[in-house]
């Protein structure tokens, strides 16, 4: 049987055209920001948020009124979802080694590993306040060791989301911002006149926050500029269709443009899980959001055999990747694109995003191709140094390269190399020649 599309999405090329009708608004607003700094900020906060308070920075007691607003059950919760995130970071942190090898006599390498400086964490508004994005930005970049760490949110129905600032505060962070979208991307990343930049913007955001941070990108480091997010779930019939439509829905709820695949190897699971999904936005309470993703985005793809399964689980590269099968380290074994796997069914992509303890910030639109999802290692800069400890090895290496040099043309490198091979060499080598083999 060839592969089937029971049910196809919206095309990359829509999708795409979408992209670039953000792209003239984001480079307005980061320009005015750029030039007006605050005031900038000031006015497109009043616009975009209807939010203009004395401060966008937020109090010590500002912050303490929020934390203690919520419920000790709420707090503990949050804790507990933080002390995840903060123990696998720190075991990922532990397997970043310094090392440093005397790769010939006299000459050693080395490399530093060194977090990042500054950094500001984002941590998204609009349909619903993301509590977890505190977590997976401040503090795996806290167990990097970041020295600064600036948080930024928009408010939610005129204030600033209590649980939001009370994570972004136990999780750890220095200055706890309220405002949101690109004129917070832009004031971090840029400065102010009241802000001190920062050397990095990680989190994720809408379509006008990734396109802000993609046009920062090089004036900042960024930790990936993440879309829409995306589901895949791969199943067989050990699984149900109430299972199956369960963890569809459950990522299509999060916005109008949440792609959600069904990969199957059994056509009846796949007309099942159609028909449940149906049956559930009669009674899922955000199906005015689940159901339109559903109907624009979502795609169900009936294929044969496992190898089928992981080929097209591959070319779709998705962020989330559901693996409910009769053998899911099969997929762990073989699969190459994907953003984060969750394997088996008493796992799901929700403990992913909330509690687990792996990072949520995930690679979208194919990223998954070339690079993995926010981890502590994303703060970190992994910095090369030499040391050459001898005469020998001094005059050994420039010979070397005095004759690379002159093979490209560049006289003035092959002098760097000379000049050390006739101090330390003790070879009568003219200027600008290359030192003979």
């Amino acid at each position: 049987m060839a592969i089937q599309h029971l049910k196809h999405g919206r095309s990359a090329n829509a999708s795409s055209q979408d992209a670039a009708k953000v792209r003239d608004t984001v480079t307005a607003i980061l320009a005015d920001v750029a030039e007006r700094g605050d005031a900038a900020v000031a006015e497109l906060s009043a616009k975009f948020d209807d939010w203009q308070p004395a401060s966008f920075r937020l109090s010590e007691d500002e912050i303490a009124a929020c934390v203690r607003s919520l419920s000790p059950g709420q707090l503990d919760d949050i804790r507990f979802a933080q002390a995840q995130v903060r123990n696998f970071a720190q075991a990922q942190r532990e397997s970043l080694r310094d090392i440093e090898v005397e790769t010939l006599p006299g000459v050693v390498l080395g490399h530093k590993n060194m977090p990042v400086d500054s950094v500001a964490c984002y941590v998204p508004g609009g349909k619903f306040p993301l509590v977890a994005s505190a977590h997976m930005g401040v503090v795996t970049a806290k167990v990097a060791g970041v020295s600064r760490i600036i948080t930024a949110s928009p408010p939610v129905q005129g204030r600033p989301n209590p649980a939001v600032v009370a994570a972004m505060h136990l999780g750890g962070a220095d200055e706890i911002y309220t405002f949101g979208g690109v004129q917070a991307i832009a004031a971090m990343a840029l400065g102010t006149q009241t802000i001190d930049p920062v050397s990095m913007v990680v989190g994720p955001g809408n379509a006008f926050v990734a396109e802000a941070k993609r046009q920062l990108f090089g004036r900042i480091g960024i930790d990936l500029i993440a879309g829409p997010s995306e589901t895949l779930v791969i199943a067989d019939d050990s699984v149900d269709a109430e299972l199956c439509a369960t963890d569809l829905l459950g990522q299509a709820e999060h916005g109008f443009n949440t792609p959600a695949v069904l990969l199957t190897n059994s056509l009846k699971l796949a007309q099942e899980t159609m028909a449940e999904v149906e049956r559930i936005l009669n009674i899922l309470p955000t199906a005015n959001t689940a159901g339109v993703s559903w109907r624009d985005y979502g795609e169900v793809i009936v294929v044969d055999t496992l190898e089928e399964m992981v080929s097209e689980a591959d070319r779709i590269a998705s962020e989330h990747v559901q693996v409910m099968t009769r053998d899911p380290d099969y997929f762990l074994k073989h699969m190459k694109h994907y953003g984060a796997l969750f394997l088996g069914p008493r796992t799901n992509v929700a403990y992913g995003d909330k509690v687990i303890g792996t990072n949520h910030t995930l690679p979208t639109g194919k990223a998954a191709r070339y690079t993995g999802g926010l981890w502590v290692g994303k703060f970190i800069k992994t910095c090369t140094y030499q040391k050459v400890l001898t005469d020998e090895a001094s005059a050994m290496i420039g010979s070397y390269c005095s004759r690379l040099c002159a093979i490209e043309g560049m006289t003035a490198h092959g002098e760097q190399a000379n000049i050390r091979v006739r101090r330390y060499g003790h070879k009568d080598v003219p200027y600008g020649s290359a030192v003979p083999a």
